[in-house]
């Protein structure tokens, strides 16, 4: 029995131990040669100081190494914690300081980086996969870990209830939030995903999100579940979209799962009717709405594919599916995200938390195995996050509070509506506005400033940011864009920056957001502004 999400991969060493587990830029690794080195890793983080429950970094571009991190740390008994290659060194620092990561594993390119990091976070102990000198923190390479002589893990009393990861997500005050996932959770959700998309040994997924999105979890836990192989899609292969249809080819993958952004790009610009996807068996889609004409356009060119619509916050990793029918030309409504799936429960209720009737709109709620625990170090924002339904006069369960609104159709299905809050979807990633507007108050120039989002053609959006600079100020909507690329990730940043003499304002003076919002929106769409 599998209580843990690294037993999955001994298991299915044990199964099949000459399979390749992942592939990256042509290159494989055997589920036999991943358990060594994850074994080797294991014991290595243990020799440096990791304890059971301690945080560990994992600061990598997509890579092989990836995966032995993620496995290697979690034998060690720690959880990983996935740092977003791109982001800026001061949030990077937010995030180490925050979960108290003493510990990062990371590789040569990102050598320069490491060396930054090491300077801002004096509490950083130990480099894993990169040679240092001169330097107080204690490192060792991937080459002298890989070398190892082979030998098991560390023996540890982990749990299924334990924490194996933290992934962190933008936060309302500026500040990135942690949410907690246990085995339990994790390996809850490999299995659910596993049933429902019928994975098996001769899959071949792909794994087109970076680590620190959610997304990857589907490709890192439920493929070695599976003993099948993932492919690990490089970052450079998200910007050529020819390049990237060809890898799904050449690959010969059969499930692939991203926002839908990829698989329009593809459409549009991946010389698909040069390619080859017969062995594509199944495309999964979530995070963001699908364009229906684009959606229409990719089920005809892929006839022989079924499509499903998924969902969830990353804080329940996945909790419904929608499986897609053939689209009717005439039919420009989004497609469900479907009924929450097996051994879950979901609530759709209004703001006192009363169920509403079938056809109204309202919140939707979700109690599910694959649920995170709680927000690392935050009581009071994990109380918020979650209802607490009494049953059996003293028991209770705990839904997830999604703060998506949905609407339940006729026949069941999830219609799914909006935020309730101020938080956006820009490429499947949640970005606060708040925080987009904290970063940009931090200028000391700026004087006040509001942060928006806009809907595009193909069904995604951007944000857009308006400012009022302080009297006299001087500075340029290029250089505050430079100010907000050292504090923000690149999905959050706006498309663009307006400076302004003022805002519209409601009768009481406060900011009048609808209006400018809608004022941006005549602009896009290329209509005179009547003010």
């Amino acid at each position: 029995m599998i209580y843990l999400l690294p037993q999955a991969v001994d298991q299915s060493a044990s199964k099949y131990p000459d399979h390749e587990v992942m592939r990256c830029n042509g290159q494989g690794l055997s589920y036999a040669e991943l358990t060594r080195r994850t074994d080797n890793l294991a014991r290595v983080l243990v020799e440096q100081g990791v304890h059971k429950g301690d945080r560990v970094g994992i600061y990598l571009n997509k890579s092989l190494e990836s995966a032995v991190a993620i496995y290697g740390i979690m034998k060690a008994g720690a959880a990983y914690v996935p740092l977003d290659p791109l982001a800026p060194i001061s949030r990077l620092r937010l995030v180490i300081d925050d979960c108290g990561i003493r510990h990062i594993v990371s590789h040569p390119p990102k050598a320069k980086a490491v060396t930054e990091l090491m300077a801002e976070c004096s509490a950083l102990e130990c480099v894993i996969g990169l040679p240092l000198t001169d330097s107080s923190v204690r490192s060792m390479t991937w080459e002298a870990i890989n070398t190892l002589p082979a030998g098991p893990a560390p023996a540890l009393n982990l749990m299924e209830h334990d924490l194996a990861y933290i992934m962190y997500t933008s936060g309302s005050t500026g500040k990135p939030k942690g949410m907690m996932h246990t085995h339990y959770s994790g390996l809850s959700y490999a299995k659910m995903a596993a049933h429902v998309y019928d994975v098996t040994h001769a899959d071949r997924l792909s794994n087109h999100s970076p680590l620190h999105f959610d997304m990857s979890t589907f490709d890192y836990f439920s493929g070695p579940l599976c003993g099948a192989t993932t492919i690990i899609i490089p970052e450079a292969y998200t910007k050529l979209p020819a390049s990237l249809s060809k890898l799904v080819q050449d690959e010969r993958m059969t499930i692939w799962y991203s926002v839908p952004f990829a698989l329009i790009q593809m459409l549009l610009n991946g010389v698909m009717e040069e390619r080859d996807w017969s062995a594509l068996r199944w495309v999964l889609f979530g995070g963001e709405p699908f364009t229906p004409k684009h959606l229409r356009a990719l089920m005809r060119r892929l006839p022989q594919t079924r499509f499903s619509n998924v969902y969830g916050p990353a804080e329940v990793n996945q909790c419904t599916y929608y499986h897609v029918p053939p689209q009717p030309e005439d039919k420009d409504e989004q497609v469900p995200i479907g009924r929450v799936w097996a051994n879950a429960e979901g609530l759709v209720v209004d703001e006192n938390d009363h169920s509403v009737s079938v056809g109204e709109v309202g919140e939707l709620l979700v109690h599910t195995p694959t649920m995170m625990r709680g927000y690392w170090g935050r009581p009071d924002l994990t109380e918020r996050g979650f209802y607490r339904r009494k049953t059996l006069g003293y028991l209770e369960d705990v839904f997830y509070r999604t703060g998506d609104l949905v609407r339940e159709l006729p026949d069941g299905e999830l219609q799914f509506l909006g935020r309730k809050d101020r938080q956006v979807k820009i490429r499947g990633y949640r970005v606060e506005l708040d925080e987009v507007e904290t970063a940009l108050s931090r200028h000391p120039q700026v004087d006040e400033n509001v942060a928006y989002s806009l809907p595009l053609a193909d069904g995604n959006a951007i944000i857009e940011s308006a400012v009022i600079l302080k009297p006299g100020a001087t500075v340029s909507a290029a250089e505050l864009k430079a100010h907000l690329g050292s504090h923000l990730p690149p999905y959050a940043m706006p498309e663009k920056i307006l400076l302004m003499a003022d805002f519209p304002r409601t009768t009481s003076g406060k900011i009048d957001r609808r209006a400018l919002k809608e004022q941006a929106l005549a602009a896009l769409e290329g209509v005179a502004n009547p003010q």
